[in-house]
Protein backbone atom coordinates (compact mmCIF):
# COMPACT_ATOMS: atom_id res chain seq x y z
CA UNK A 1 0.00 0.00 0.00
CA UNK A 2 1.20 3.51 -0.85
CA UNK A 3 2.28 5.72 2.04
CA UNK A 4 -0.31 8.33 1.05
CA UNK A 5 -3.17 5.87 0.35
CA UNK A 6 -5.44 6.75 3.31
CA UNK A 7 -7.46 9.33 1.36
CA UNK A 8 -8.21 7.02 -1.59
CA UNK A 9 -10.84 4.29 -2.01
CA UNK A 10 -9.28 2.56 -5.03
CA UNK A 11 -5.84 1.81 -6.36
CA UNK A 12 -4.24 4.07 -8.94
CA UNK A 13 -4.12 2.78 -12.47
CA UNK A 14 -0.86 1.07 -13.38
CA UNK A 15 -0.43 3.55 -16.22
CA UNK A 16 -0.62 6.38 -13.69
CA UNK A 17 1.88 4.61 -11.45
CA UNK A 18 4.37 4.33 -14.30
CA UNK A 19 3.75 7.90 -15.47
CA UNK A 20 3.91 9.38 -11.98
CA UNK A 21 6.95 7.47 -10.75
CA UNK A 22 10.37 9.12 -10.71
CA UNK A 23 12.37 6.34 -9.06
CA UNK A 24 13.90 5.38 -12.42
CA UNK A 25 15.94 8.57 -12.39
CA UNK A 26 15.85 10.03 -8.88
CA UNK A 27 17.27 6.84 -7.38
CA UNK A 28 20.66 8.51 -7.74
CA UNK A 29 19.62 10.80 -4.86
CA UNK A 30 19.64 7.91 -2.37
CA UNK A 31 22.75 9.15 -0.55
CA UNK A 32 21.47 12.70 -0.20
CA UNK A 33 18.04 11.47 0.87
CA UNK A 34 19.48 9.28 3.59
CA UNK A 35 21.90 11.99 4.73
CA UNK A 36 19.01 14.43 5.03
CA UNK A 37 16.89 11.86 6.87
CA UNK A 38 19.68 11.04 9.33
CA UNK A 39 20.06 14.69 10.30
CA UNK A 40 16.28 15.24 10.37
CA UNK A 41 15.84 12.26 12.70
CA UNK A 42 18.65 13.47 14.96
CA UNK A 43 17.01 16.89 15.14
CA UNK A 44 13.61 15.36 15.98
CA UNK A 45 15.22 13.43 18.83
CA UNK A 46 17.17 16.45 20.07
CA UNK A 47 13.98 18.52 20.16
CA UNK A 48 12.04 15.80 21.96
CA UNK A 49 9.60 15.46 19.07
CA UNK A 50 10.32 11.74 18.88
CA UNK A 51 11.98 9.56 21.51
CA UNK A 52 15.69 8.94 21.64
CA UNK A 53 14.98 5.23 21.27
CA UNK A 54 13.15 5.84 17.97
CA UNK A 55 15.88 8.22 16.84
CA UNK A 56 18.53 5.59 17.42
CA UNK A 57 16.50 2.92 15.60
CA UNK A 58 15.92 5.23 12.66
CA UNK A 59 19.55 6.29 12.37
CA UNK A 60 20.83 2.74 12.70
CA UNK A 61 18.32 1.52 10.13
CA UNK A 62 19.17 4.29 7.67
CA UNK A 63 22.89 3.66 8.00
CA UNK A 64 22.45 -0.04 7.26
CA UNK A 65 20.12 0.75 4.37
CA UNK A 66 22.73 3.05 2.84
CA UNK A 67 25.33 0.29 3.08
CA UNK A 68 22.97 -2.20 1.42
CA UNK A 69 22.05 0.20 -1.39
CA UNK A 70 25.70 0.86 -2.19
CA UNK A 71 26.38 -2.88 -2.13
CA UNK A 72 23.61 -3.45 -4.69
CA UNK A 73 21.42 -5.42 -2.27
CA UNK A 74 18.37 -3.16 -2.52
CA UNK A 75 15.72 -3.07 -5.24
CA UNK A 76 13.57 0.04 -5.43
CA UNK A 77 9.83 -0.16 -6.14
CA UNK A 78 7.77 1.79 -8.65
CA UNK A 79 4.84 1.57 -6.23
CA UNK A 80 6.72 3.83 -3.82
CA UNK A 81 7.04 6.41 -6.62
CA UNK A 82 10.27 8.15 -5.71
CA UNK A 83 13.48 7.78 -3.75
CA UNK A 84 12.03 9.50 -0.67
CA UNK A 85 9.09 7.10 -0.26
CA UNK A 86 11.25 4.11 -1.21
CA UNK A 87 13.70 4.91 1.58
CA UNK A 88 10.91 5.44 4.10
CA UNK A 89 9.09 2.24 3.08
CA UNK A 90 12.26 0.15 3.17
CA UNK A 91 13.22 1.61 6.54
CA UNK A 92 9.78 0.94 8.04
CA UNK A 93 9.83 -2.62 6.75
CA UNK A 94 13.15 -3.14 8.51
CA UNK A 95 12.65 -1.38 11.85
CA UNK A 96 8.88 -1.30 12.24
CA UNK A 97 6.77 1.50 13.76
CA UNK A 98 9.76 3.75 14.51
CA UNK A 99 10.28 4.15 10.76
CA UNK A 100 6.84 5.74 10.46
CA UNK A 101 7.99 8.58 12.74
CA UNK A 102 10.77 9.71 10.38
CA UNK A 103 8.49 11.88 8.27
CA UNK A 104 7.29 13.91 11.27
CA UNK A 105 7.58 17.68 10.61
CA UNK A 106 8.63 17.07 7.03
CA UNK A 107 7.08 16.97 3.55
CA UNK A 108 8.36 15.43 0.36
CA UNK A 109 8.40 19.00 -0.93
CA UNK A 110 11.14 20.21 1.41
CA UNK A 111 12.73 16.76 1.33
CA UNK A 112 13.30 16.81 -2.44
CA UNK A 113 14.41 20.42 -2.25
CA UNK A 114 17.16 19.58 0.24
CA UNK A 115 18.13 16.40 -1.62
CA UNK A 116 18.57 18.30 -4.87
CA UNK A 117 20.58 21.06 -3.24
CA UNK A 118 22.87 18.55 -1.54
CA UNK A 119 23.34 16.67 -4.81
CA UNK A 120 23.91 19.77 -6.94
CA UNK A 121 26.38 21.19 -4.42
CA UNK A 122 28.37 17.95 -4.52
CA UNK A 123 28.35 17.94 -8.32
CA UNK A 124 29.48 21.56 -8.51
CA UNK A 125 32.50 20.69 -6.40
CA UNK A 126 33.37 17.87 -8.81
CA UNK A 127 32.90 20.01 -11.92
CA UNK A 128 34.87 22.82 -10.30
CA UNK A 129 37.77 20.40 -9.75
CA UNK A 130 37.62 19.25 -13.38
CA UNK A 131 37.69 22.89 -14.53
CA UNK A 132 40.73 23.54 -12.36
CA UNK A 133 42.49 20.60 -14.05
CA UNK A 134 41.61 21.97 -17.48
CA UNK A 135 42.85 25.41 -16.45
CA UNK A 136 46.15 23.97 -15.23
CA UNK A 137 46.63 22.23 -18.57
CA UNK A 138 45.83 25.42 -20.50
CA UNK A 139 48.29 27.47 -18.45
CA UNK A 140 50.95 24.81 -18.88
CA UNK A 141 50.42 24.72 -22.65
CA UNK A 142 50.50 28.52 -22.81
CA UNK A 143 53.82 28.57 -20.96
CA UNK A 144 55.29 26.11 -23.47
CA UNK A 145 54.15 28.16 -26.47
CA UNK A 146 55.07 31.73 -25.53
CA UNK A 147 57.24 32.08 -28.64
CA UNK A 148 55.01 30.21 -31.11
CA UNK A 149 54.13 33.03 -33.52
CA UNK A 150 50.90 32.48 -35.45
CA UNK A 151 48.24 34.48 -37.26
CA UNK A 152 45.38 35.89 -35.26
CA UNK A 153 42.04 35.79 -37.05
CA UNK A 154 38.90 37.83 -37.48
CA UNK A 155 36.09 36.51 -39.71
CA UNK A 156 38.32 33.41 -39.99
CA UNK A 157 40.68 35.53 -42.11
CA UNK A 158 44.29 36.15 -41.12
CA UNK A 159 44.35 39.49 -39.38
CA UNK A 160 47.30 40.32 -37.09
CA UNK A 161 50.26 38.43 -35.65
CA UNK A 162 49.97 36.90 -32.22
CA UNK A 163 51.30 33.87 -30.34
CA UNK A 164 49.77 30.52 -29.50
CA UNK A 165 50.22 31.41 -25.82
CA UNK A 166 48.09 34.51 -26.30
CA UNK A 167 45.37 32.44 -27.99
CA UNK A 168 45.40 29.79 -25.26
CA UNK A 169 45.27 32.47 -22.58
CA UNK A 170 42.05 33.74 -24.16
CA UNK A 171 40.51 30.36 -23.34
CA UNK A 172 42.09 30.54 -19.90
CA UNK A 173 40.05 33.69 -19.29
CA UNK A 174 36.87 31.90 -20.35
CA UNK A 175 37.49 28.94 -18.05
CA UNK A 176 38.37 31.22 -15.14
CA UNK A 177 35.00 32.93 -15.59
CA UNK A 178 33.33 29.51 -15.67
CA UNK A 179 35.02 28.59 -12.40
CA UNK A 180 33.85 31.75 -10.65
CA UNK A 181 30.33 31.25 -12.04
CA UNK A 182 30.22 27.83 -10.42
CA UNK A 183 31.41 29.34 -7.14
CA UNK A 184 28.76 32.06 -7.33
CA UNK A 185 26.02 29.55 -8.11
CA UNK A 186 27.16 27.40 -5.18
CA UNK A 187 27.06 30.36 -2.81
CA UNK A 188 23.48 31.23 -3.75
CA UNK A 189 22.19 27.66 -3.37
CA UNK A 190 23.95 27.09 -0.03
CA UNK A 191 20.74 27.49 1.99
CA UNK A 192 18.86 24.63 3.62
CA UNK A 193 15.11 24.37 2.80
CA UNK A 194 14.43 21.51 5.23
CA UNK A 195 11.76 22.59 7.72
CA UNK A 196 9.68 24.40 5.10
CA UNK A 197 7.23 21.51 5.02
CA UNK A 198 4.78 21.34 2.14
CA UNK A 199 4.70 25.13 1.86
CA UNK A 200 3.98 26.72 5.27
CA UNK A 201 6.50 25.17 7.62
CA UNK A 202 5.37 23.06 10.56
CA UNK A 203 3.76 23.42 13.96
CA UNK A 204 6.51 21.34 15.59
CA UNK A 205 9.31 23.18 17.37
CA UNK A 206 12.05 22.05 15.04
CA UNK A 207 15.60 23.46 14.92
CA UNK A 208 16.27 24.47 11.32
CA UNK A 209 19.67 25.98 12.08
CA UNK A 210 20.83 22.69 13.59
CA UNK A 211 19.70 20.79 10.49
CA UNK A 212 21.36 23.28 8.14
CA UNK A 213 24.65 23.17 10.01
CA UNK A 214 24.77 19.37 10.18
CA UNK A 215 24.04 19.10 6.44
CA UNK A 216 26.81 21.58 5.62
CA UNK A 217 24.69 24.54 4.55
CA UNK A 218 25.80 28.10 5.20
CA UNK A 219 22.30 29.27 6.14
CA UNK A 220 18.60 28.41 6.02
CA UNK A 221 16.07 29.56 3.44
CA UNK A 222 14.00 32.52 4.60
CA UNK A 223 10.60 31.80 3.05
CA UNK A 224 8.94 28.39 3.09
CA UNK A 225 6.86 29.02 -0.05
CA UNK A 226 9.92 29.96 -2.05
CA UNK A 227 12.05 27.21 -0.54
CA UNK A 228 9.87 24.34 -1.79
CA UNK A 229 9.06 25.85 -5.19
CA UNK A 230 12.47 27.27 -6.07
CA UNK A 231 14.56 25.63 -8.76
CA UNK A 232 16.66 28.69 -9.56
CA UNK A 233 19.69 26.80 -8.33
CA UNK A 234 19.19 24.14 -11.02
CA UNK A 235 18.57 26.77 -13.67
CA UNK A 236 21.60 28.79 -12.62
CA UNK A 237 23.79 25.70 -12.66
CA UNK A 238 22.57 24.69 -16.12
CA UNK A 239 23.16 28.25 -17.31
CA UNK A 240 26.73 28.16 -16.01
CA UNK A 241 27.24 24.72 -17.56
CA UNK A 242 25.83 25.94 -20.88
CA UNK A 243 28.33 28.78 -20.91
CA UNK A 244 31.13 26.38 -20.02
CA UNK A 245 30.10 24.06 -22.85
CA UNK A 246 29.95 27.00 -25.24
CA UNK A 247 33.58 27.75 -24.39
CA UNK A 248 34.57 24.11 -24.85
CA UNK A 249 32.71 24.08 -28.15
CA UNK A 250 34.53 27.15 -29.42
CA UNK A 251 37.85 25.64 -28.42
CA UNK A 252 36.85 22.36 -30.05
CA UNK A 253 36.19 24.19 -33.30
CA UNK A 254 39.67 25.73 -33.14
CA UNK A 255 41.21 22.29 -32.58
CA UNK A 256 39.21 20.81 -35.46
CA UNK A 257 40.44 23.57 -37.77
CA UNK A 258 44.03 23.45 -36.53
CA UNK A 259 44.22 19.68 -37.08
CA UNK A 260 42.96 19.89 -40.66
CA UNK A 261 45.45 19.69 -43.53
CA UNK A 262 44.34 23.18 -44.54
CA UNK A 263 45.74 24.62 -41.30
CA UNK A 264 48.10 21.86 -40.05
CA UNK A 265 48.83 23.82 -36.86
CA UNK A 266 48.37 20.82 -34.57
CA UNK A 267 48.07 17.06 -34.44
CA UNK A 268 45.97 15.01 -32.07
CA UNK A 269 47.56 12.21 -30.13
CA UNK A 270 46.53 8.83 -31.52
CA UNK A 271 44.84 7.99 -28.22
CA UNK A 272 42.41 10.90 -28.71
CA UNK A 273 41.59 10.54 -32.40
CA UNK A 274 39.70 8.03 -34.53
CA UNK A 275 40.03 6.64 -38.05
CA UNK A 276 37.78 5.97 -40.99
CA UNK A 277 36.21 2.65 -41.94
CA UNK A 278 36.98 3.26 -45.62
CA UNK A 279 39.67 5.97 -45.88
CA UNK A 280 42.94 4.66 -44.37
CA UNK A 281 44.63 8.07 -44.30
CA UNK A 282 42.06 9.71 -42.01
CA UNK A 283 42.69 10.90 -38.46
CA UNK A 284 39.44 12.36 -37.20
CA UNK A 285 38.94 14.79 -34.27
CA UNK A 286 35.89 12.93 -32.96
CA UNK A 287 36.40 14.00 -29.34
CA UNK A 288 36.34 17.68 -30.25
CA UNK A 289 33.38 17.14 -32.57
CA UNK A 290 31.41 15.30 -29.88
CA UNK A 291 32.10 18.05 -27.35
CA UNK A 292 30.86 20.54 -29.92
CA UNK A 293 27.76 18.42 -30.51
CA UNK A 294 26.99 17.76 -26.84
CA UNK A 295 26.92 21.50 -26.19
CA UNK A 296 23.42 21.59 -27.69
CA UNK A 297 22.37 18.85 -25.30
CA UNK A 298 23.31 20.96 -22.28
CA UNK A 299 21.55 23.97 -23.81
CA UNK A 300 18.48 21.74 -24.08
CA UNK A 301 18.57 21.02 -20.36
CA UNK A 302 18.60 24.73 -19.59
CA UNK A 303 15.68 25.41 -21.93
CA UNK A 304 13.77 22.48 -20.41
CA UNK A 305 14.12 23.90 -16.90
CA UNK A 306 13.20 27.43 -17.94
CA UNK A 307 10.15 26.16 -19.79
CA UNK A 308 9.01 23.95 -16.90
CA UNK A 309 9.23 26.83 -14.43
CA UNK A 310 7.98 29.69 -16.59
CA UNK A 311 4.32 29.71 -15.50
CA UNK A 312 4.14 27.72 -12.28
CA UNK A 313 2.09 29.21 -9.44
CA UNK A 314 3.30 28.82 -5.87
CA UNK A 315 4.10 26.44 -4.36
CA UNK A 316 5.16 22.92 -5.42
CA UNK A 317 3.69 21.46 -8.62
CA UNK A 318 4.33 18.00 -10.07
CA UNK A 319 5.81 19.66 -13.17
CA UNK A 320 8.88 20.26 -11.04
CA UNK A 321 9.66 16.55 -11.09
CA UNK A 322 11.02 17.30 -14.58
CA UNK A 323 13.89 19.25 -13.03
CA UNK A 324 15.86 16.12 -12.25
CA UNK A 325 16.45 14.47 -15.61
CA UNK A 326 17.43 17.78 -17.20
CA UNK A 327 19.79 18.71 -14.38
CA UNK A 328 21.27 15.21 -14.12
CA UNK A 329 21.87 15.00 -17.87
CA UNK A 330 23.56 18.41 -18.01
CA UNK A 331 25.84 17.47 -15.10
CA UNK A 332 26.69 14.07 -16.57
CA UNK A 333 27.40 15.51 -20.01
CA UNK A 334 29.68 18.28 -18.75
CA UNK A 335 31.66 15.94 -16.51
CA UNK A 336 32.09 13.46 -19.36
CA UNK A 337 33.28 16.20 -21.72
CA UNK A 338 35.75 17.71 -19.25
CA UNK A 339 37.20 14.32 -18.39
CA UNK A 340 38.13 13.64 -22.02
CA UNK A 341 38.80 17.21 -23.21
CA UNK A 342 41.61 17.92 -20.75
CA UNK A 343 43.82 14.92 -21.63
CA UNK A 344 43.10 15.50 -25.32
CA UNK A 345 44.44 19.03 -24.95
CA UNK A 346 47.36 17.91 -22.80
CA UNK A 347 48.58 15.50 -25.51
CA UNK A 348 47.88 17.83 -28.44
CA UNK A 349 51.07 18.51 -30.43
CA UNK A 350 51.43 21.99 -31.93
CA UNK A 351 53.41 22.63 -35.12
CA UNK A 352 55.44 25.76 -34.45
CA UNK A 353 57.01 25.90 -37.94
CA UNK A 354 53.66 25.69 -39.72
CA UNK A 355 52.23 28.47 -37.59
CA UNK A 356 55.27 30.63 -38.26
CA UNK A 357 54.98 30.11 -42.03
CA UNK A 358 51.30 30.98 -41.94
CA UNK A 359 52.13 34.16 -40.05
CA UNK A 360 54.42 35.27 -42.88
CA UNK A 361 51.49 35.27 -45.33
CA UNK A 362 48.21 37.07 -45.54
CA UNK A 363 49.65 40.56 -44.88
CA UNK A 364 49.05 40.23 -41.14
CA UNK A 365 51.73 42.91 -40.58
CA UNK A 366 49.78 45.46 -42.64
CA UNK A 367 48.54 47.30 -39.56
CA UNK A 368 52.11 47.43 -38.26
CA UNK A 369 53.15 48.98 -41.57
CA UNK A 370 50.48 51.66 -41.14
CA UNK A 371 51.61 52.25 -37.53
CA UNK A 372 55.18 52.65 -38.86
CA UNK A 373 54.02 55.48 -41.13
CA UNK A 374 52.12 57.11 -38.27
CA UNK A 375 55.35 57.14 -36.26
CA UNK A 376 56.92 58.90 -39.24
CA UNK A 377 54.35 61.68 -38.90
CA UNK A 378 51.49 60.66 -41.22
CA UNK A 379 47.88 60.69 -40.05
CA UNK A 380 46.57 57.14 -39.55
CA UNK A 381 43.95 57.38 -42.31
CA UNK A 382 46.59 58.49 -44.83
CA UNK A 383 48.87 55.68 -43.66
CA UNK A 384 45.97 53.23 -43.97
CA UNK A 385 45.41 54.17 -47.63
CA UNK A 386 49.10 53.92 -48.47
CA UNK A 387 49.35 50.43 -47.01
CA UNK A 388 46.18 49.45 -48.86
CA UNK A 389 47.92 50.42 -52.12
CA UNK A 390 50.97 48.41 -51.07
CA UNK A 391 48.83 45.33 -50.48
CA UNK A 392 47.12 45.78 -53.83
CA UNK A 393 50.53 46.07 -55.52
CA UNK A 394 51.77 42.93 -53.72
CA UNK A 395 48.74 40.95 -54.85
CA UNK A 396 49.27 42.04 -58.44
CA UNK A 397 52.98 41.22 -58.36
CA UNK A 398 52.80 38.02 -56.25
CA UNK A 399 54.85 39.57 -53.43
CA UNK A 400 54.42 40.15 -49.69
CA UNK A 401 55.24 43.22 -47.62
CA UNK A 402 58.41 41.45 -46.55
CA UNK A 403 59.61 40.75 -50.10
CA UNK A 404 58.94 44.16 -51.67
CA UNK A 405 62.06 46.09 -52.60
CA UNK A 406 62.85 49.34 -50.91
CA UNK A 407 62.39 50.99 -54.31
CA UNK A 408 58.83 49.67 -54.42
CA UNK A 409 58.11 51.17 -51.01
CA UNK A 410 59.52 54.56 -51.97
CA UNK A 411 57.52 54.57 -55.20
CA UNK A 412 54.32 54.53 -53.17
CA UNK A 413 55.43 56.82 -50.33
CA UNK A 414 58.62 58.70 -49.60
CA UNK A 415 57.85 58.36 -45.87
CA UNK A 416 59.35 54.85 -45.97
CA UNK A 417 62.94 54.54 -44.83
CA UNK A 418 65.29 51.57 -44.78
CA UNK A 419 64.17 50.57 -41.27
CA UNK A 420 60.81 49.43 -42.67
CA UNK A 421 61.92 45.79 -42.82
CA UNK A 422 62.75 45.73 -39.13
CA UNK A 423 59.34 47.19 -38.37
CA UNK A 424 57.61 44.46 -40.38
CA UNK A 425 59.42 41.51 -38.84
CA UNK A 426 56.65 39.26 -37.51
CA UNK A 427 58.37 38.55 -34.21
CA UNK A 428 58.96 42.27 -33.70
CA UNK A 429 55.32 42.97 -34.56
CA UNK A 430 54.29 40.65 -31.75
CA UNK A 431 56.84 42.02 -29.29
CA UNK A 432 55.68 45.58 -29.96
CA UNK A 433 52.20 44.62 -28.76
CA UNK A 434 53.37 44.56 -25.18
CA UNK A 435 50.56 46.47 -23.54
CA UNK A 436 48.66 44.68 -20.76
CA UNK A 437 46.45 42.05 -22.38
CA UNK A 438 48.59 41.80 -25.52
CA UNK A 439 50.76 39.00 -26.94
CA UNK A 440 54.12 40.62 -26.13
CA UNK A 441 56.49 38.79 -23.78
CA UNK A 442 56.06 40.93 -20.67
CA UNK A 443 52.29 41.12 -21.14
CA UNK A 444 52.05 37.33 -21.45
CA UNK A 445 54.34 36.90 -18.44
CA UNK A 446 52.10 39.14 -16.36
CA UNK A 447 49.02 37.27 -17.54
CA UNK A 448 50.63 33.92 -16.69
CA UNK A 449 51.50 35.18 -13.21
CA UNK A 450 47.88 36.22 -12.68
CA UNK A 451 46.64 32.81 -13.87
CA UNK A 452 48.94 30.96 -11.50
CA UNK A 453 47.75 33.10 -8.60
CA UNK A 454 44.15 32.40 -9.61
CA UNK A 455 44.88 28.68 -9.64
CA UNK A 456 46.45 28.78 -6.19
CA UNK A 457 43.44 30.60 -4.76
CA UNK A 458 40.58 28.84 -6.50
CA UNK A 459 41.92 25.29 -6.41
CA UNK A 460 41.47 25.54 -2.63
CA UNK A 461 38.13 27.39 -2.79
CA UNK A 462 35.89 24.66 -1.39
CA UNK A 463 38.48 23.27 1.02
CA UNK A 464 39.17 26.64 2.64
CA UNK A 465 35.46 27.38 2.92
CA UNK A 466 34.83 23.99 4.55
CA UNK A 467 32.59 22.88 1.70
CA UNK A 468 34.00 19.38 1.53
Amino acid sequence: MKLWAGRFLKETDTLVDDFNSSIAFDARLYREDIEGSLVHAAMLGKQGIISQEDTEKICEGLTKLLTDIEAGRVEFSVDSEDIHMNVEALLTKRIGKAGKRLHTARSRNDQVAVDMRLYVKRQIREIHSLCISLLETLVEKAGESRHFVMPGYTHLQRAQPTTLAHVLLAYVEMIMRDITRLEDAYRRMDECPLGSGALAGTTYQIDRLYTAEKLGFADITRNSLDAVSDRDFCIELCSALSTLMMHLSRFSEEIILWCSWEFDYAELDDAFATGSSIMPQKKNPDVAELVRGKTGRVYGSLITLLTVMKALPLAYNKDMQEDKEATFDAIDTVKQCLKVFTPMLKTLCFRQDTMRRAASKGFINATDCADYLVRKGLPFRDAYKIVGKLVQFCLRMGETLDTLTFKDYRAISEAFEDDIYDALDIRRCVDNRDLPGGPGDSAVDAHMKFCNTFLQEHSKYFTEKNHD
